[in-house]
């Protein structure tokens, strides 16, 4: 069986990160690049290899927030190297998995949780709201200017106590739109292609009709066939658009232009009992809902998933319990990086991101933007050894 060590990194971030959100796009097309390894047949049927994915967290243990990124072991170097490219002052190290510190039987009679994992509203093909539309008209280069998306959940984090975790999950794996599924691929291009034709009212390639059908058309009404005159319009199409459906079709042919990934969302809120706050999910409901738009694509709770089972006369009597699978279910899914109906359909609820979607969502903000004083950040630089040093 073909087994992948996995290690957790921890990612603190500089002191001050005045490169703009676009630089995480970079990390991410390059984690695509190292981690994109389709399995062969031997590779497949014989040593069970599967697509390696990377696991991005942000986690808030009793007010304090972390990054995370999991990864298997042999792309530990690679994976570090794309971060310090572009934040040469970061400061990465391998950490102990901090779901080992708390109870594998959750919710029990110590702890509760509440849980949802997440999906698209619309086709993968429609892109949610990214970093671009978060920035101030004027001057939105400058890093105070900018609105970052993580503030929200930041602040959030750190309001909570001691005996509270909130997580944040966000898994990844390479997607191509060539070559076979086996290999990891799905044509988004062509789809998106075929959506923005449609919203463009682009005119398709004619129908030629049967050979037999024509003869038929013709013995009937003794009539040859005659070619179908079409009216060609001096405007062409796409000036006949409204300026809300021409940034539909941009927004689409953009978001397949790039390189995409197979992800699943999902956060967990959980905590002792005593303590325990059904209103902190608000925090990451807020934090997600952001990037919604009406035109264009929702990140929404996933109702198959979520931890709230709605009421009905007969089942009433057993939704406790019910209510009960769904928390021990996520939970377990967690811990264990499982992809949202693990194990009966584990492509079920995993949707298409792009690398600039994904560094909406995960990236890492600098002081200013994100204020929070309590997230974990490296003071000093990151110095070389001087000149003339001796070796021995």
């Amino acid at each position: 069986m073909f087994a992948q060590k996995k290690v957790l990194l921890e990612v603190k971030m500089p002191k001050e990160v005045l490169k703009p959100i676009r630089a995480m796009e970079q990390v991410f097309s390059s984690i695509w690049a190292q981690a994109f390894d389709p399995a062969d047949w031997w590779e497949k049927w014989v040593e069970g290899k599967q697509l390696d994915s990377v696991q991005l967290e942000i986690i808030s243990l009793g007010g304090v927030p972390h990054f995370y990124i999991r990864c298997s072991d042999g792309r530990r170097n690679a994976i570090e190297s794309s971060i310090y490219s572009q934040y040469a002052d970061a400061e990465i190290s391998i950490v102990d998995d901090y779901v080992k510190y708390v109870p594998r039987d959750v919710p029990n009679k110590d702890w509760d949780l509440w849980g949802t994992d997440y999906q698209l509203d619309k086709s993968d093909v429609f892109p949610i709201k990214t970093y671009g539309k978060f920035f101030e008209e004027k001057e939105a280069a400058k890093e105070e200017k900018r609105i970052d998306p993580l503030s929200t959940l930041l602040e959030g984090m750190g309001k909570l106590g001691p005996g509270e975790q909130l997580w944040v999950q966000i898994e990844i794996s390479p997607i191509t739109s060539t070559g076979s599924e086996a290999e990891g691929a799905y044509d988004f291009v062509s789809e998106g292609r075929k959506v923005a034709d449609k919203l463009a009212k682009r005119p398709g390639k004619p129908q030629q009709r049967p050979i037999i059908e024509q003869a038929v058309d013709v013995l009937v009404t003794g009539k040859p066939v005659e070619e179908e005159k079409k009216e060609e319009s001096l405007i062409p199409v796409e000036m006949k658009l409204t300026p809300g459906e021409r940034d539909i079709v941009a927004a689409v042919e953009e978001k397949v232009s790039k390189r995409c990934f197979k992800t699943y969302i999902r956060f967990i809120y959980l905590a002792k009992r005593d303590v325990y706050f059904g209103g902190a999910k608000g925090i990451p409901f807020g934090f997600f809902n952001q990037f919604s738009t009406e035109n264009l694509n929702t990140l929404r709770p996933w109702p198959r998933t979520i931890t709230k089972i709605k009421r009905y006369p007969i089942l009433d009597l057993i939704r406790g319990r019910r209510v009960f699978v769904r928390k021990r279910g996520i939970f377990f899914r967690y811990v264990r990086r499982f992809s949202p109906l693990f194990p009966r359909n584990p492509r079920k609820g995993v949707f298409i991101l792009n690398t600039e979607e994904l560094a909406t969502i995960f990236h890492f903000p600098g002081r200013t933007a994100a204020p929070a004083p309590f997230v974990p950040r490296v003071e000093a630089k990151r110095g070389e050894a001087p000149p003339g040093l001796p070796t021995e």
